[in-house]
């Protein structure tokens, strides 16, 4: 194996994306067969791929001293691209095909209140919780309270306020709890809180906003309704990216001056 590793790192190393690629089908697949053993399906394998991702970036970053995370090991390279804001952002907005438009038309009001309500909420706890914690500066309390709203706006948020690498890890940490409560609650609750049709599931997306809690609760509950769920979700994170280093950023600057 030592002699055949130096000639499997170059080969690797000289296609970085297709590795990244290969990485994460792996990370996946491995995560698929925990979710089903271990937890019989109740904690969704994206939860657990997040969290051995997480757990890998903590581990690289010890061994190599960099700041990227993986990315810093040369022959995975390719996840800096691969993890990066193009990938991500179509990923976001490709769970948006498979809606019937009429279905999103009709939850009128009710559906952009789910989505402007949803956003604001998890920023302000999540901002709460920021500051009761000790974290008493506008960019750090903006960047944790976009965590709270999903992994994804968190360190979006941080990166345009200038936030530093650990209010954006504890961003990322802060989504990760919140999709994992979201897609192992939602199956509990669905029928009490009569998540049982499309508008409702457009609603539903809208109010909670982790695009993959979202999508693995309804999956667990309903697969026909994860489209919808979605394109709400999906929503919530453009909406949340957008208001998270403007509005929320210059209320939570402003409150703190008083």
């Amino acid at each position: 194996m030592t002699t055949l590793w130096p000639t499997l790192e170059l080969v690797l190393t000289k296609h970085p994306l297709v590795t990244a690629f290969a990485v994460v089908g792996f990370i996946m697949w491995s995560a698929s067969i925990l979710s089903k053993r271990l937890t019989r399906g109740r904690m969704h394998a994206s939860a657990i791929a997040i969290a051995i991702g997480l757990l890998l970036a903590y581990l690289s970053g010890l061994s190599t001293g960099g700041t990227k995370g993986v990315a810093d090991i040369e022959w995975l390279s390719g996840m800096g691209l691969l993890g990066g804001a193009m990938l991500r952002d179509f990923a976001i907005v490709a769970t948006a095909f498979g809606v019937r438009l009429d279905e999103f038309r009709k939850t009128g009001l009710a559906g952009m209140l789910s989505l402007v309500i949803g956003v604001l909420l998890s920023f302000f706890v999540g901002a709460t919780v920021a500051y009761a914690f000790g974290y008493r500066d506008a960019v750090s309390m903006t960047t944790i309270g976009g965590g709270a709203a999903t992994y994804i706006v968190g360190p979006v948020t941080g990166s345009a306020l200038g936030a530093s690498s650990e209010v954006m890890a504890l961003s990322v940490a802060a989504g990760l709890v919140k999709s994992i409560l979201v897609m192992v609650v939602t199956p509990a609750v669905a029928r009490w809180i009569g998540l049982t049709t499309p508008r409702a599931a457009l609603i539903f997306g809208g109010l909670m906003g982790t695009t993959s809690g979202v999508a693995a609760g309804l999956a667990a509950t309903d697969e026909k309704l994860v489209p919808y769920g979605a394109m709400t979700a999906t929503f919530y994170t453009g909406l949340g990216c957008l208001l998270g280093p403007s509005l929320v950023f210059f209320t939570i600057r402003v409150l703190l001056s008083l």
